[in-house]
């Protein structure tokens, strides 16, 4: 697996990284998360070697990274690099051939991946001729020109209209299930919410969680809190064991309850005070847990095995 271990990164009196530690593990998806200036790309420069860590270091399959090893990764910057003015095919040939493919190899890849990605039809286009949209397919395609065997991008969603997205998380998911590491950032948390097996959240350069949606719910005690929709207000005001956190004008009460406390007794007491409409577990959206884990702060770090 690949392994972020410990790095830490200083910009002059800027702690940009502090011991910033997680793993992305062979076949997951893994969805790196945090405001403008957390430390996500920063990160990821250092995983490619752009920049050098003050101190950590970036394993894969046990070994640290090297210049051989950096080869093998594919990797979607978030500000495009791409040469505007030459032709989509005649680029990520030249791009595949940097990473040692045949040319007949290349041209193959080439055709394969702008055919998957929807592109094949503007291969002889400039770049600088398409739109944002396609300019991010291609970006995506020159990572994928040489069949890596990890994937680092950052914000490779950036851009796209809804097809664009759906196609571009079904790559993602294909690459993962045969095996290869993907690491992703975004600022679209419903879709890395959709997409990914576990998320790290990082904030002002340190991790403050890493897990999968429902591990980070049940730090947040979202597994203790129900949501009943039907009864009016106030049925629950005097249950033992049950704190009743939110009340709204469409009917619905958010309740914590106690560990020895059973649902079933609440759903009774629901029932008793008039209709249940709907009754359930309350799973809060990634964007909520990412607020509530960004302000508790950061959590014991995640150690590679």
């Amino acid at each position: 697996m690949l392994d972020i271990a410990a790095i830490s990164k200083r910009f002059g009196t800027r702690q940009a990284l502090a011991d910033v530690t997680f793993t992305v593990r062979p076949g997951e998806v893994f969805g790196f998360v945090g405001s403008n200036g957390a430390g996500k790309t920063t990160t990821m420069r250092i995983v490619l070697g752009v920049l050098t860590a003050d101190a950590g270091e970036v394993r894969w399959k046990g070994t640290a990274v090297d210049a051989d090893l950096r080869r093998r990764i594919g990797y979607m910057p978030e500000q495009r690099g791409l040469y505007p003015k030459m032709k989509v095919g005649e680029q990520l040939r030249y791009l595949a051939r940097l990473h040692g493919l045949t040319q007949s190899a290349a041209a193959a890849s080439v055709q394969r991946w702008t055919d998957r990605l929807g592109i094949a039809g503007r291969a002889g286009d400039e770049v600088q001729k398409l739109s944002l949209g396609n300019q991010q397919r291609v970006q995506l395609c020159a990572a994928l020109v040489h069949d890596p065997e990890v994937l680092v991008l950052d914000e490779p969603f950036s851009g796209l209209d809804p097809t664009a997205v759906e196609v571009m998380s079904g790559v993602l998911r294909d690459k993962a299930d045969a095996g290869v590491p993907v690491i992703f950032s975004s600022h679209q948390l419903e879709l890395v919410e959709r997409l990914c097996d576990r998320i790290g959240i990082i904030a002002t350069g340190r991790m403050v969680a890493v897990g999968s949606v429902e591990e980070l719910r049940e730090r947040a005690g979202a597994a203790a809190v129900l949501e009943v929709f039907g009864p009016g207000p106030g049925w629950a005001a005097d249950l033992t064991g049950v704190d009743v956190l939110a009340v709204d004008d469409g009917g619905r009460t958010r309740l914590r309850i106690a560990p020895d406390v059973d649902d079933q007794d609440v759903l009774r007491a629901a029932l008793a005070a008039g209709p249940v409409h709907e009754f359930r577990r309350w799973r809060p959206p990634l964007t909520e847990l990412y607020r509530d884990v960004v302000q508790a702060g950061p959590e014991p770090q995640e150690i590679p095995a």
